[in-house]
């Protein structure tokens, strides 16, 4: 076999791989591992460059951002400064039809931008909101389904560590990727209130029907409402204005937010010992987890360099006349494809290597392409039969609740949709993405 025959055999295995239940990470070094052997007939080199584009991928200054963002956004979510977010959302929107599903989403959206995490951002508000919503009247599947949608604002408004993955694989700037999500962030988030707003006026029934009483609502003072808002305001500043003001590198900006956000949790009294100890395993074990993947991904990017497929693809896209809409367009529908069995991460991983040559060849704009990208694999977070953010509030209900998965998916749907509505405006308008640049 060719090494370009050995390349695009090694795709159709990862598939049947990954389909067949095999960790992604363990697929992607597993296959490349053996393309190269294949390709080269000597299993000595292909060793020693899977030892290369391990010690190469996790050596890299700005992968110390992962744990570092992780560990603030943990700490963040376990100093209860997710539920003081919401408390204040709810007081502003409180006399709105279909408030509650508001104030979820601008709760989200404040608290996207400290954590950076969707999954952590689902567990959060399944907690904080949905007993909320169902209390005041909300039906199950919309007081889910709103925090399913809104979740997903975690990895689109920055800090986020989608787009610091993204500046890993492709080389660009993590500060550029955070500064370009900022508009499609604020876009999302609009658009969700204002679906909401819509489905409470022509689609009562789908969120609940009446209009929400709020009188046993407590009320809060300025006083209280900015206390509340203060750590926010102070974490948002220290990271994404030190970033943003040239005082911190990204990497820098993590530490310096998480320690933030660990005195604020001591200030607060919310982080006993033993909590701490919980959220640095999990900070480890999430850390470990990206950590597995980047390797895979590097050995995957470097083989399939080997194999020679992603400039045969070029050279074959370039010389058959596609334009860059049309492999743009044919990159978002493999993307929201594979979020059906995927994470985001993964979806990433296997796309990018192959994807990104192709489209640097046609002079394409890589901090546009990533928040196209991160549009489309977040949009797999919410669809079946994989649905990651739909999987985790399921999760997170517990065995005793009395809403299905079912429901989650049907109360997602909508939100789904005014994603895919928000990804087709930055494709067409790549100004919402590029403009603060």
């Amino acid at each position: 076999m060719t090494g370009l025959e050995i390349g695009f055999a090694s795709i159709a295995v990862m598939l049947v791989l990954i389909y067949s239940g095999m960790h992604v990470a363990i697929t992607l070094m597993l296959v490349s591992f053996v393309s190269v052997w294949m390709i080269r007939d000597n299993p000595d080199m292909a060793a020693k460059l899977m030892v290369a584009a391990f010690k190469d991928s996790i050596s890299d200054y700005l992968f110390g951002v992962v744990p570092l963002f992780v560990l603030m956004g943990l700490v963040v979510s376990v100093a209860g400064i997710g539920r003081d977010t919401f408390d204040v959302a709810q007081q502003a929107f409180r006399k709105i039809l279909g408030g509650l599903g508001v104030a979820t989403v601008a709760a989200n959206a404040i608290f996207a931008a400290i954590t950076g995490i969707s999954i952590a951002s689902a567990a959060v508000f399944t907690k904080v909101a949905v007993p909320e919503m169902r209390r005041h009247g909300y039906t199950p599947h919309f007081s889910v389904g709103v925090v399913a949608g809104s979740a997903v604002l975690g990895m689109l408004i920055p800090p986020s560590l989608l787009f610091i993955l993204y500046g890993v694989l492709t080389e660009q700037s993590v500060g550029d990727l955070f500064i370009a999500g900022v508009i499609p962030g604020l876009v999302l988030s609009a658009t969700y209130a204002l679906g909401i707003i819509a489905m409470g006026k022509w689609a009562p029934g789908f969120i609940g029907g009446t209009t929400v009483s709020t009188d046993d609502m407590p009320t809060m003072s300025f006083g209280e409402m900015a206390a509340k808002l203060a750590p926010i305001v102070i974490l948002v500043a220290l990271v994404l204005g030190g970033i943003y003001g040239g005082i911190f590198t990204p990497t820098e900006a993590g530490a310096a937010g998480a320690a933030g956000a660990l005195v604020i949790a001591v200030l607060k009294r919310r982080l006993g010992w033993r909590d701490f100890w919980q959220v640095l395993v999990q900070t480890g074990h999430t850390t470990a987890s990206i950590c597995f993947l980047i390797m895979g991904a590097s050995l995957y990017s470097r083989m399939l360099a080997l194999s020679g497929m992603p400039n045969w693809l070029g050279d074959t896209v370039l010389g058959a006349g596609f334009g860059v809409n049309g492999v743009v367009i044919a990159m978002i529908l493999v993307m929201v494809l594979l979020g059906t069995i995927l994470d985001s991460a993964s979806i990433m991983l296997l796309v990018l290597p192959i994807a990104v040559p192709i489209l640097t060849g046609l002079q394409v704009d890589l901090i546009w392409l990533g928040v196209i990208a991160i549009l489309a694999v977040e949009i797999g977070l919410l669809t079946p039969p994989f649905g990651l953010a739909v999987y985790v509030i399921k999760s997170t209900l517990g065995p005793d609740t009395d809403i299905t998965l079912g429901q989650i998916f049907k109360g997602a749907a909508p939100f789904a949709l005014m994603m895919a509505l928000v990804l087709a405006l930055v494709f067409i308008f790549p100004a919402l993405a590029t403009a603060l640049l």
